[in-house]
């Protein structure tokens, strides 16, 4: 971890609940908390996932739970036995079709998730909420329909006038925190993620790295902070890179034959069969195409990519100077996803 703050605060030992932990961010920050070069650490780490716990998530010493955080009967019965948690880290998040379906879900998931921690967890110090970029931009179904703000987006700009989860979250966020003095939190909203996980709904680049010094240092404590590798990134550097990493020689399209925006989840439609003969071919976890890719996000991300710029200042203003090289990175985690045998 020599690209991350390595300080180390408190000698009390830390206790984090990583709801999501099957997910891209999830299953990297239990695995990173469990390490002893983690500030504080190493941690005890609760992981909270709906799913059975998978093979490829199976050697983490993690006190697995597998729970649906969205059935409020299910979250107290498992949650609220968890006396001894420090930290919880909210990493995980539902889709459905319209944004006020969003918030309907995902805030009876945080909130089911705080009610049955909070009152129950005595050494309880502090909230990680991962949200993300469309903080700034607004909902898949607005971006480009409605004004958004000029980049470089900045933690202090004001919300956009539309409904959005991630709103939804941090006002739930902020009502339970007023619960409990002493209570610190902070909201971390990446642009966009890439990792290791079959279980993702947004698997695209980012970082992964500033929940775990924001939890521990004092003066991150109540802030916001926008979240990236800290360098500049066009998404067609990364193609010549995808491809060599498949030795694929012929990739992308010609010159002046395409005149409309290519939309990746019209033309990997059909495709499950496709994915299906590949996972066979080489043998592969068994997986379905919809729990490894989700077309429709990329799509999005990628057309708001090139006018999306995201200022780091305020982190690195409050003591966080790691970097990462995102081509780096990138080929780091496609190299993972190969010997867990996720992808050929």
């Amino acid at each position: 971890m020599s690209w991350f703050w390595a300080g180390a605060i408190g000698a009390a030992k830390n206790v984090g609940l990583v709801i999501g932990v099957t997910g891209i961010v999830g299953n990297s920050l239990a695995e990173i908390l469990l390490r002893s070069d983690t500030p504080v650490g190493p941690w005890k780490v609760y992981g909270v996932a709906r799913h059975p716990r998978p093979n490829w998530n199976d050697d983490y010493p993690v006190e697995y739970i597998q729970c649906d955080v969205s059935d409020q009967e299910d979250t107290q019965a498992k949650l609220s036995k968890l006396t001894d948690i420090t930290h919880i880290f909210y990493v995980t998040w539902a889709s459905r079709r319209t944004e006020a379906e969003n918030c309907q879900i995902n805030g009876a998931m945080f909130h089911n998730v705080l009610s049955s921690v909070i009152p129950n967890a005595p050494n309880l110090r502090h909230i990680c909420l991962q949200t993300g970029g469309k903080h700034y931009v607004g909902p898949f179904e607005f971006v480009g329909k409605i004004p958004s703000h000029d980049p470089p987006f900045t933690e202090d700009l004001p919300r956009l006038n539309v409904t959005l989860f991630y709103y939804t979250l941090e006002d739930i966020l902020f009502k339970e925190i007023d619960k409990r003095e002493g209570l610190t939190w902070s909201v971390h909203r990446p642009h966009g993620i890439f990792g290791f996980s079959p279980y993702s709904l947004m698997n695209i680049t980012a970082t992964l790295c500033v929940k775990f010094w924001a939890a521990v240092d004092p003066n991150a404590r109540n802030e916001a902070f926008n979240c990236t590798n800290g360098d500049v990134l066009k998404w067609k550097h990364l193609w010549k890179v995808l491809a060599e990493q498949f030795e694929i020689e012929n990739y992308g399209l010609e010159d002046g034959k395409c005149s409309e925006r290519v939309r990746l989840e019209e033309i990997m439609k059909g495709k499950e069969s496709v994915w299906e003969e590949i996972v066979r071919e080489n043998q592969l976890q068994p997986t379905k195409l919809n729990e490894v890719a989700v077309w429709s996000y990329a799509d999005t991300v990628m057309n708001v990519g090139a006018g999306y710029l995201v200022s780091m200042n305020k982190s690195k203003e409050h003591g966080f100077l790691g970097f990462r090289n995102s081509i780096s990175s990138f080929v780091t985690w496609i190299g993972r996803l190969k010997s867990h045998k996720i992808v050929p």
